[in-house]
């Protein structure tokens, strides 16, 4: 189906109608260029059908359903909550439909021309469709993202599934193992276990490996709280039917075995030989800060470009592209990219938290809280990273809420701000927030709710 006339020449084409694709696409129409937007599958992309955007909605979910079981303490008696799994379904694919909607009525607003195929480059200034259409352009941009790696003798089907297919199960599972334990596992991990799923993760080396452990600690503590079984220093060797058998000769049962050990760059069948594009040695595309790869008429977005491979990062980049496609004297210089895990309790950073000898680090506790002890969520803190000079390197937080905090982090960093910038900023009360202040406060040595030794001059 394509949206729509059918132009066979447009100044720009998109490959790939996900987060960094239709913000590309969108961007480059409001400068007056005529654009062509190819999509194989859902507008949106995984984020909004597949990925942020269910993952988050089952996430609140399971949350809602959690505290449901466990209010007593605040005086709420709910008895005995039950979960209808098809309609919470109905609802989760009920918002990455009225999203998807929501693009196709901005690419026809912003009069692009969206084509429902794949796309394969001819050479640097074509790509034909799946419908026989050639498309000829002045400029492309490749957003066609990354798909779930696939793991030798765990191929997905039957009870193996990849983290999309786990988003999209119409029952809730007695049992579930999942293989790898980045930030993806930890989530379907936690809101499965709130749902009452017997959840078991399986790390090579521990759970969230790549991340601060002080952090780190804090969730998988709350993790083994809710029931969920972390088995580390192993791999998965072998499968029989709902049977995995692990490298230590332990054998684990589960209905349903999801392998979430990584993202690949999806660049097979583009026809990228057909250009003059090069790949690293990972198999992403190499671009340079204007998102220009080294084919002088092609440029390339978020997942397909490397790391980090969050949806934010590639609406970052879909502008720079959108712009510099459209003749635009733009770049990707951004000093830092937040991220943010959905965990409980959520885990935020920008920039970097490790301490050295040009760098010191001030820890701020939520039990020193007003909002978090009367919502009985003490179970966090905010870290700041700071220069002798008072400059600020990076901001981690852990708490609820951390998702929506860890922006003003992110602009005080790329805006170089210090830490008296941030402490002598008002922040309103009761609010998480205010955990923010009061360790740049500390870090001054006039910490008020909380008690520190002044730091050392």
């Amino acid at each position: 189906m394509v949206m729509g006339s059918i132009p066979e020449q447009v100044d720009v084409a998109v490959i790939g109608g996900g987060v960094g694709g239709y913000v590309a696409a969108i961007r480059a129409a409001q400068l007056g260029k005529s654009v062509g937007l190819v999509e194989k599958n859902k507008l949106g992309g995984h984020c909004l059908n597949y990925a942020c955007i269910p993952s988050k909605t089952l996430i609140r979910i399971s949350d809602v359903f959690y505290e449901a079981q466990h209010s007593q303490k605040f005086g709420i008696n709910v008895g005995n909550a039950t979960l209808d799994a098809k309609k919470m379904l109905d609802w989760r694919i009920g918002v990455s439909k009225k999203l998807e909607e929501g693009v196709a009525f901005l690419c026809k607003s912003n009069k692009i021309d969206v084509f429902n195929g794949a796309a394969t480059f001819l050479d640097s200034k074509s790509v034909q469709l799946t419908d026989g259409i050639t498309l000829e352009f002045k400029k492309a941009i490749v957003a066609t993202g990354s798909e779930p790696t696939v793991m030798k003798g765990f191929e997905f089907g039957g009870n193996i599934t990849d983290y999309k297919q786990a988003l999209l199960i119409d029952h809730i599972p007695k049992s579930m193992l999942i293989i790898g334990a980045g930030y993806v596992s930890v989530e379907i991990g936690t809101l499965y276990a709130k749902f009452g799923t017997s959840v078991t993760i399986l790390a090579r080396s521990d759970v969230l490996s790549h991340f601060d452990r002080d952090a780190v600690a804090l969730v998988k503590k709350r993790m083994l709280d809710l029931g969920v079984k972390i088995i580390t220093g192993v791999t998965p060797e072998s499968i029989s039917g709902n049977s995995v058998t692990l490298s230590d000769g332990q054998v684990v049962n589960a209905e349903i075995i999801v392998v979430a050990t990584g993202l690949t760059p999806f660049t097979e069948g583009l026809g990228l030989e057909n250009t003059k594009v090069s790949l690293d040695e990972r198999g992403f595309i190499t671009v340079d800060n204007r998102m220009t790869t080294s084919d002088p008429n092609i440029l390339a977005v978020g997942d397909v470009v490397g790391e980090p491979m969050l949806a934010h990062k590639a609406i970052r980049q879909g502008v720079v592209a959108g712009e510099v496609a459209s003749g635009q004297n733009s770049s990707y210089d951004n000093v830092v990219v937040p991220a943010v895990i959905f965990s409980d309790p959520e885990i935020a950073i920008a920039g970097n938290v490790e301490e050295s000898a040009d760098v010191k680090v001030v820890k701020f506790p939520l039990s020193a809280l007003g909002r978090a002890i009367a919502l009985d969520s003490t179970n966090g803190f905010v870290k700041i990273a700071y220069e002798e000079d008072g400059f600020v390197k990076g901001i981690e937080i852990v708490s609820p809420d951390a998702n929506s905090m860890i922006a003003e982090a992110a602009l005080a960093i790329e805006m170089g701000a210090t830490i008296e910038d941030i402490a002598d900023t008002i922040h309103p009360h009761p609010t998480y927030s205010e955990a923010i202040q009061e360790a740049a406060e500390a870090a001054l040595g006039r910490g008020i709710h909380f008690f520190y030794s002044k730091p050392k001059q």
